[in-house]
């Protein structure tokens, strides 16, 4: 079982960054898949970025560009540096980790752990 702890949010303004990180415990985190997701009210989760265990990655459009995961597996963290902010970028960022083998997805599905979330507010 893993236990997934995201942190880094809050409120900046527009074009500001912030790194969030995702801390796991509990299990092989390092061969895990790693993604983020955000929601914003009303609004379903949507995928932002995934990593696969090797190092492969994949960005949502709206990410490429400026937002980059990352991750240490020596530290079993996991990391979303998100660059020029926008207001849209407002939401709950969720971190996700699951057994993809060699991959990894952007489908919530697939992952089987969840962090508790951490807010992102981009004001004007």
């Amino acid at each position: 079982q893993v236990q997934l702890v995201e942190s880094g949010g809050g409120l900046v303004q527009a074009g500001d960054s912030l790194r969030l990180s995702c801390a796991a415990s509990g299990g092989t985190f390092s061969s895990y898949a790693m993604g983020w997701f955000r929601q914003a009210p009303g609004k379903e989760r949507e995928f932002v970025a995934a990593i696969s265990w090797t190092g492969g990655t994949s960005h949502s459009d709206s990410a490429k560009g400026r937002f980059t995961i990352s991750r240490d597996n020596a530290k079993n963290t996991g990391f979303l540096q998100m660059n020029r902010l926008k207001i849209e970028d407002t939401a709950t960022y969720y971190c996700a980790a699951g057994n993809l083998g060699a991959g990894w997805s952007r489908s919530a599905y697939d992952y089987s752990y969840w962090g508790q979330g951490t807010q992102v507010t981009v004001s004007s």
